[in-house]
Parts: structure tokens; C-alpha cells; sequence
């Protein structure tokens, strides 16, 4: 990985650590005063104060090392922070139920648009369910929105409205 892969890497985790609890507590899944007390200690409570801890973490670890990577106690209270998420917040039966609706519609989605690739947009030159047109069609539905990608099961496959994902439309 070159550094700026891992820069991106780092990056990504944090943000989407500090901001999947943020979205959480504001769903109402999680409490704040659930977040794991290394992570309330040595990071803080707000995302803003966790987000600068990290990437101060970071940018200290570069400094000293010449390596990019993250000092070791905010390290630990970012592996506590992901573990917290995964077992609170992404692995509960809620999101798995969530996770299997998404997955449906969208492999509906890809069945329907590889079957028929003349309705791409930029159409393939292949037969459908060919490994071409399904392709294509992982590559449209991969771009669609999530409202667009709902409203598409809907009005073309018959979807019922009540097994689409929660919340997005």
C-alpha cells in the first residue's frame, strides 16, 4: 500500500468510527454514555474531540516514527471504539435484518438489469446474463442512490414498499 493508501485507510476508519456512534445515538441504539470509557477518556465525548485525538494521534505517530500509523494508546481506544460499534451497533440483529433486505434488493436490481442489458444506459454488447451484462448491471446498480435504487425496485420489479431497507425513502 503506498502511504497515501494508508493515509486514506486510517482516515476512513476514524471517520467512520466516530461518526456510525454519532448516527447511533441519534437513532437512538446507543447512549452516550455507552462509549467505552478508554474511548471517553482518552478521546472525549464529542465526535469533533475524537476526530482531532485521532488524527493528532496520527500525525504525532508520522512525526516521531516517519511511519504512518497512530500512537499506541489512541490506537487501543480506536480497536475499543470499532469493537464497541461492530457489537453494539453494526452485528445486532436489527442491522443483520437491515443488511439482508439491502443485500435482496440489490441482487434483484443486478438479476434484472443483467437479464435485460438493453435498459442500461450504456448498454453492453452482450446477450443478457451473460458474465458482460451482469457485470454492467453490478456496475449501474453499484452507482445508483439508495432512494433511486428503491424507487427502481419498486416501479420495476413490483418491490413491496414494506421490504424495502428503513429509512431510506
Amino acid at each position: 500500500m503506498t502511504p497515501e493508501g494508508e493515509v486514506v485507510s486510517w482516515a476512513d476508519r476514524i471517520a467512520y468510527v466516530c461518526h456510525d456512534f454519532e448516527d447511533a445515538v441519534a437513532a437512538g441504539i446507543v447512549a452516550p454514555d455507552e462509549l467505552p470509557v478508554v474511548v471517553l477518556a482518552r478521546c472525549g465525548e464529542r465526535r469533533s474531540q475524537q476526530l482531532g485525538t485521532f488524527i493528532g494521534a496520527m500525525v504525532r505517530a508520522a512525526a516521531e516514527t516517519g511511519r504512518i500509523g497512530m500512537a499506541s494508546p489512541e490506537a487501543a481506544a480506536l480497536g475499543e471504539f470499532r469493537r464497541f460499534n461492530y457489537e453494539r451497533v453494526y452485528l445486532r440483529p436489527e442491522s443483520q435484518e437491515q443488511a439482508a433486505a439491502v443485500i435482496a434488493l440489490l441482487r434483484a436490481l443486478v438479476e434484472h438489469y443483467g437479464d435485460r442489458p438493453h435498459l442500461l444506459p450504456d448498454p453492453p454488447h452482450a446477450a443478457g446474463g451473460t458474465d458482460e451484462a451482469v457485470a454492467a448491471a453490478v456496475s449501474y446498480v453499484a452507482g445508483m442512490t439508495d432512494r433511486y435504487a428503491c424507487r427502481q425496485a419498486v416501479s420495476l420489479l413490483g418491490w413491496d414498499p414494506a421490504k424495502l431497507p428503513q429509512g431510506v425513502i
